[in-house]
């Protein structure tokens, strides 16, 4: 059968089965992950590096975050997208994430410079009614017939047991990476947080809500020393740690959503060593 056929089928069935982001709606139907547990056996899975970029949302004619909000990108770069929704994230390299995060959230026409070296790195076809291991063989397959330089494919690999696992997540973070991502091979795409895809870290990470700023002392006198925050249950701790000094003396609104990262839980079920990450990359 010819391949360029069984594409087209793939992405017109999808087009088919899907309905199309509903109007009203204010974020993407994208797929969210939840928390690797160490009890599963990761040889059921797809696993990719989980990059450090800003989720978007590709509905065929524009970008979106994951919070809805429009991402300003020059006609140049979404002109090598194709017609095909895509789900990914924009990255231009470790430690790029103030960068992406920048661009993302102005409102302003876009700077072509602001945008070089960034790409568009794509993990699904959500709108494909496929088990993920053939959106994964489709996508290749399309991303290589674009011939774009801002598109590319977050590499799948396979993993032979926990041993293994641990070792690939250990080789990301020291190259800089993040963590890892685990998608079940025999999955279907679902606009949710699903336990079919899963996100593997050293530290594990939650979003909470800032509600107040703690003054600084000492060395921060005269800047915020912690974020008050409530959780998702509604309970608050303090962020602290993790910030920086551009971030005491101009801190996020309350009101604004965070992450922040954490080591366990304590015996009252609070995030243990709970540290702030960054704005959340959804607004």
């Amino acid at each position: 059968m010819d391949l360029a056929f069984v594409i087209a089928l793939f992405l017109l069935l999808g087009s088919l089965s899907m309905p199309i982001w509903a109007v009203g709606t204010t974020e993407p139907p994208i797929m969210l992950a939840k928390s690797w547990q160490t009890s599963l056996d990761p040889t059921g899975f797809l696993v990719s590096e989980k990059l450090d970029g800003v989720r978007a949302y590709w509905d065929g004619k524009h970008l979106y975050s994951r919070g809805g909000l429009v991402i300003n990108a020059p006609a140049w770069f979404t002109g090598q997208l194709p017609d095909t929704p895509l789900d990914g994230e924009l990255w231009a390299g470790y430690g790029s994430f103030a960068r992406i995060s920048g661009l993302v959230r102005k409102i302003d026409l876009p700077n072509d410079e602001d945008w070089q070296g960034v790409k568009f790195m794509v993990f699904d076809l959500p709108h494909s009614p496929a088990m993920f291991e053939d959106r994964y063989w489709v996508l290749k397959t399309l991303v290589a017939e674009l011939r774009s330089d801002v598109v590319d494919v977050v590499r799948q690999r396979s993993v032979d047991g926990n041993a293994a696992l641990d070792a690939m997540l250990a080789d990301v973070v020291g190259r800089g990476g993040e963590g890892l991502i685990l998608k079940q091979r025999r999955s279907v795409y679902q606009a949710s947080r699903s336990n079919d895809m899963l996100k593997y870290k050293m530290a594990d990470d939650a979003e909470a809500v800032v509600i107040g700023h703690l003054p600084g002392k000492g060395k921060y006198q005269g800047m915020v020393g912690a974020l008050r925050v409530a959780l998702a249950d509604g309970r608050e701790i303090s962020l602290g740690s993790g910030l920086s000094d551009a971030e005491r003396r101009n801190p996020p609104a309350e009101g604004t959503v965070v992450t922040y990262s954490y080591n366990g839980y304590t015996s009252t079920g609070l995030p243990r060593f709970a540290r702030f990450l960054r704005v959340r990359d959804v607004e």
